[in-house]
C-alpha cells in the first residue's frame, strides 16, 4: 500500500456493491435515468421561478435555492457512484475524497436548515398574512438564505476537517460508494468516541432542532388552515404546504437514520442505500412533488416548454 505520509493513504478503495455485480448493474442503469431527470427538473424549477413574474415571491426564491442545492448535492456524488458501479475502477484519490466530503456535507447541512426556513415562510404566509410582506421582505430573505448557507459551510468545514485528521493506520478501504463522514469515522482506528459524540451533537442541531421547528410550524399552520372558511383557500394552503412536508419527510427520514446514531453501530449496507436515497432519490422527486402539487409552478413550467417549442 502506497502512502503519501503516515497520516493518510494516497487513495481510498470504495467497495460499494462489488460482491453483488447484478445489483451494481441495476443501480448503474437507475442512476443513468434519475441523474439527468433530477438535473432537468431542478433546472426547470430555477428557470420558471426566475423568468415568470408571478413566481417572484419569497416562497419561490427559497424553492430556487432548494433546486440549486439539489443540483449541487446530487452532482457531488452521482458521477463517483457511476464510476464505481459502471467500471472496474473502485478507487478515489485522497484529495478527491476530501473535496467530496466538504462539498457533499455543505449541501446536506444547508438543505437541513433551508427546509426549516421554508416551513417558517409558510407559517408566516398562512398564520400572519397581514405581516407577511413586512417580515419576509427581499432584504430579510437574502439575509436568511445567506445565514443558511453559512451554517451549512460551517458545519462541513468543522466536521470534515476534524474527521480527516483521524488516524487511519494504513486502512484505505471504505465500504461505501462515496466519501461520507460517518463511514470515514468508522474506517478510522484508535480513539474516535469524541468524533462520534461531536458528530451526534452537531447533527442534533442540524437535524433534530430544525425538524422540531418544522413540525411546530405545521402544527400552527394546520390549526390556522382549519379556521379558513373558504374550501378553495384551504385547498390552496394544503397544496403548497403538503408539497414541502413530503420533501421534508423524504429528506429528514434517511438523514436521521444515518447521522443520529453512532457510526460504529451503522450496518454494512445502510450508508450506501441512505446515500442513494437522500442524495439521488430526493433531488429527483423534489421537482415533481412541487410541480404536480402546485398549480402556479405547473402553469409556469407549461408556459416555459410551450415558449421553447413555439420558438423552435
Amino acid at each position: 500500500m502506497k502512502l503519501i505520509n503516515t497520516s493518510h493513504p494516497e487513495e481510498f478503495i470504495l467497495l460499494g456493491f462489488a460482491d453483488r455485480p447484478w445489483l451494481e448493474l441495476s443501480l448503474f442503469i437507475i442512476l443513468l435515468v434519475t441523474y439527468p431527470t433530477a438535473m432537468i427538473g431542478n433546472i426547470a424549477i430555477i428557470l420558471v421561478s426566475t423568468i415568470d413574474p408571478s413566481l417572484h415571491s419569497p416562497m419561490y426564491f427559497f424553492l430556487t435555492n432548494l433546486s440549486f442545492l439539489d443540483i449541487c448535492y446530487t452532482t457531488s456524488i452521482v458521477p463517483q457512484m457511476l464510476t464505481n458501479l459502471g467500471g472496474s475502477t473502485k478507487t478515489i484519490s485522497y484529495m478527491r475524497c476530501a473535496v467530496q466530503l466538504y462539498f457533499f456535507h455543505t449541501m446536506g447541512g444547508t438543505e437541513c436548515v433551508l427546509l426549516a426556513l421554508m416551513s417558517f415562510d409558510r407559517y408566516v404566509a398562512i398564520c400572519r398574512p397581514l405581516h407577511y410582506t413586512l417580515i419576509m421582505n427581499q432584504r430579510k430573505c437574502l439575509l436568511l438564505v445567506s445565514t443558511v448557507w453559512l451554517t451549512g459551510i460551517s458545519y462541513a468545514v468543522s466536521e470534515a476537517t476534524v474527521t480527516l485528521q483521524l488516524p487511519l493506520c494504513g486502512h484505505n478501504k471504505m465500504d461505501h460508494l462515496v466519501c461520507e463522514i460517518p463511514v470515514l469515522i468508522k474506517t478510522a482506528c484508535g480513539e474516535k468516541e469524541t468524533n462520534e459524540l461531536a458528530l451526534s451533537v452537531v447533527c442534533i442541531f442540524l437535524l433534530a432542532v430544525p425538524l422540531c421547528l418544522i413540525l411546530a410550524s405545521y402544527a400552527s399552520i394546520g390549526h390556522a388552515v382549519f379556521k379558513i372558511k373558504s374550501s378553495e383557500g384551504r385547498k390552496k394552503a394544503f397544496g403548497t404546504c403538503s408539497s414541502h412536508l413530503i420533501v421534508v419527510l423524504l429528506f429528514y427520514g434517511p438523514a436521521i437514520s444515518m447521522y443520529l446514531q453512532p457510526p460504529s453501530s451503522i450496518t454494512k449496507d445502510q450508508p450506501k442505500f441512505m446515500a442513494l436515497f437522500y442524495g439521488v432519490v430526493t433531488p429527483t422527486l423534489n421537482p415533481f412533488i412541487y410541480t404536480l402539487r402546485n398549480k402556479d409552478v405547473k402553469g409556469a413550467v407549461g408556459n416555459l416548454f410551450r415558449n421553447i417549442f413555439m420558438s423552435k
